[in-house]
């Protein structure tokens, strides 16, 4: 028959042998939940886009412009490979700016400073933010073909003749809320140039500069640099001693103000981004040749992994 004092000591070896069940049993399941965050912090790519609203589109806003148009789709593809959701919205350089600043959009790639874009940038500048430049030196003027016998801006109203449209001298523009259209309006009146500066868009005015060309006609047109038909023709910019267009701006990209929040690790990719003369060039060759933005952009990427890895480091 057991003692009072032998049934106590079993029943104290009982509760030991319980409480160190219990401590194991806490042991184990911190050191599985120390695995899950540890396997989940091995891919911080991963964990960055499942806490970035991964569900959530990126919504890029293009205009027709070849570089934007073919950087756009560059970013989309690249983009996507990394899981995120992008859809590229095409529009008028206008409609982009208060897009992104509205937060109907989200990225503007191509943004033109000090000069082309000052008027939309000091407008919007206070809802958005501002990352690169990406590309430097970007040049924008007033450009004929080469066999054109006219070197300077000041020489134009002594060739009126030349530059007919519609039996009028004029200026082939791109699209009329392009800002490059401004400066070309503050051009005219710096130089007091007898010209009418007539409204297409970015491919209208390659096709008129094609078929001018094509026949060996005079042709004046707005263009800008980098731009793939300065490969494709013979062309050059028209001196402008006045400074009407002012010195060489750089390509930055702009977001809204909330989306480095959003998206902290594609604002990384962002300040990483550059691009030159040569790799440019080659991307808007490729889609030139391919016909297509996406199958253009998604070639080129294949064909120039090494250098588009540096902007995922």
């Amino acid at each position: 028959m057991l003692s009072i004092r032998n049934i106590g000591g079993v029943i104290i070896k009982v509760f030991q042998r319980k409480a160190l069940f219990f401590m194991v049993m806490v042991l184990v399941l911190s050191l599985a939940v120390c695995g899950c965050s540890n396997g989940s912090s091995g891919n911080d790519e991963n964990k960055d886009i499942s806490k970035q609203n991964k569900d959530k589109t990126i919504r890029i806003g293009a205009n027709n412009w070849a570089e934007n148009e073919a950087v756009s789709n560059m970013w989309k593809i690249l983009l996507e490979e990394k899981g995120y959701d992008v859809k590229v919205v095409t529009g008028g350089n206008t409609v982009v700016y208060s897009g992104v600043a509205s937060q109907d959009l989200d990225i503007s790639l191509e943004v033109w400073l000090p000069k082309a874009d000052k008027p939309s940038w000091e407008r919007y500048k206070d809802k958005l933010d501002k990352y690169g430049p990406w590309y430097e030196k970007a040049k924008l003027g007033l450009v004929v073909p080469e066999y054109v016998d006219v070197d300077s801006i000041k020489e134009l109203n002594v060739n009126k003749d030349k530059f007919i449209v519609n039996k009028k001298t004029s200026i082939v523009g791109i699209d009329a809320g392009a800002n490059l259209m401004k400066l070309t309006e503050d051009c005219i009146k710096e130089y007091d140039l007898g010209y009418k500066l007539l409204s297409s868009s970015g491919p209208s005015m390659v096709a008129s500069l094609k078929t001018a060309i094509d026949n060996k006609d005079p042709i004046l047109v707005t263009l800008w640099n980098p731009h793939w038909v300065f490969a494709k023709y013979n062309l050059k910019y028209l001196k402008d001693p006045q400074n009407a267009y002012g010195k060489a701006d750089d390509i930055y990209l702009i977001t809204h103000n909330d989306f480095d929040e959003e998206f902290p690790q594609v604002v990384s990719y962002f300040k990483n981004w550059k691009m030159n003369d040569q790799t440019l060039g080659s991307l808007m060759a490729t889609i030139k040749k391919e016909g297509k933005p996406v199958v253009g952009a998604k070639k080129w990427i294949e064909n120039n992994r090494d250098v588009v890895n540096k902007w995922f480091k």
